[in-house]
């Protein structure tokens, strides 16, 4: 088993994707898989949906003047995610001096794009039946792990991580290895922002995988994020509109202005609930450390504190709304009144004068 450095790039193309057609469609001329942790007990992970894993073919790639061996995968997620994977294949016995000049140069280079957005394409031509309001929305999350079979204790992880061929300062070594674990004695996981060194003699895939689905939750909460501040825009427009027409349009202006917001909330409440509970490590204690850390590095608590903090101000207009329309369902219920009172005495007056 070779080690490899693993491109991800994940693009957000549909509100959901039926895997169950996924499987069907991909079968009849990939391989395909659901994607199950190796190393742990079907019971100490919850995955209600697992993304579906297809192979797309292998490619030989020039990078800096060498050639290298590429395999590229796919995994599709119930969440509208469509996630590739470039891995490269790193010569046997090869120096760290070269592993680290890629890691200098795969995170700025757009030499590699064509490729991922190939790929992507051909995913999603294959899966459009899948799809449930499909569309590529420019949303996308990149990733980077140095996937490592076999280890020298002297390597510096350092400058892979950070893509950095200077020296940095002691301040910065400690910030970048801050969250570094161990399970035994031959394995090493350190995670940052945008890329991860992962070594694992047995060659199990389960802590990539465990990083790639808190990428998906990230990606899906940026997303959400986004609709709800476009969704907010449009509702303070439609108030402004409403507010200058006549009352008796006012009301009805209102009305589908508030059935709207309603639906929105509700659907963005249930989405996030989905994306929360996509995946929960319940009795892996290492696992769940690693996983946890991942979703704190990624900032998934304050794109779901974003979220929640929008839905929050999107339901106090909706109780301002209310409140407005309840007002002005008074005000014409007096004003009914009123004019059933003058109707009453004109009509008394009439009689009285005849």
């Amino acid at each position: 088993m070779a080690n490899s450095i693993w491109l991800y790039r994940l693009y957000d193309v549909a509100e959901e994707i039926q895997l169950s057609r996924v499987e069907k469609i991909l079968a009849e001329s990939k391989p395909t898989a659901r994607l199950k942790l190796s190393r742990i007990r079907s019971k100490s992970i919850h995955i209600p949906n697992p993304p579906v894993t297809v192979e797309l073919g292998e490619e030989r790639i020039v990078l800096l003047n060498k050639r290298y061996p590429a395999k590229f995968t796919a995994k599709v997620y119930d969440l509208g995610v469509i996630s590739i994977i470039m891995r490269l294949i790193l010569p046997n016995h090869c120096p760290y001096e070269q592993v680290r000049e890629l890691a200098v140069y795969l995170p700025d280079t757009k030499e590699l794009e064509h490729l991922f957005i190939g790929k992507r394409d051909e995913v999603r031509e294959a899966l459009a039946p899948t799809m449930i309001k499909s569309g590529y929305r420019g949303f996308e999350e990149d990733y980077l792990i140095f996937y490592f079979t076999h280890w020298n204790k002297e390597w510096d992880p350092v400058p892979l991580l950070l893509g950095e061929d200077e020296p940095v300062s002691q301040q910065v070594r400690k910030e970048t290895l801050q969250h570094t674990f161990t399970y035994g004695e031959k394995d090493l996981t350190i995670i940052t922002w945008g890329s991860a060194l992962v070594y694992d003699p047995t060659g199990s895939y389960d802590i990539p995988d465990l990083l790639e689905f808190a990428l998906t939750q990230l990606l899906e909460l940026r997303y959400y994020d986004s609709v709800l501040s476009e969704e907010m825009a449009k509702m303070y427009d439609a108030i402004e509109e409403a507010e200058a027409v006549t009352q008796f349009r006012r009301l009805r202006q209102y009305r589908q202005i508030m059935n709207k917001l309603m639906e929105l909330v509700v659907e963005i409440n249930e989405i996030t609930e989905k994306i929360q509970n996509s995946l929960k490590v319940t009795e892996d204690v290492f696992y769940a450390r690693i996983y946890g850390a991942a979703l704190s590095i990624f900032r998934t608590k304050a794109w779901m504190e974003s979220i929640q903090q929008k839905s929050s101000v999107i339901m106090q207009n909706y109780s301002f709304l209310s409140n407005r329309l309840v007002n002005q369902q008074s005000m014409l219920l007096e004003l009914a009144i009123v004019l059933l009172f003058v109707l009453e005495i004109v009509l008394t007056l009439s009689g009285f004068f005849h």
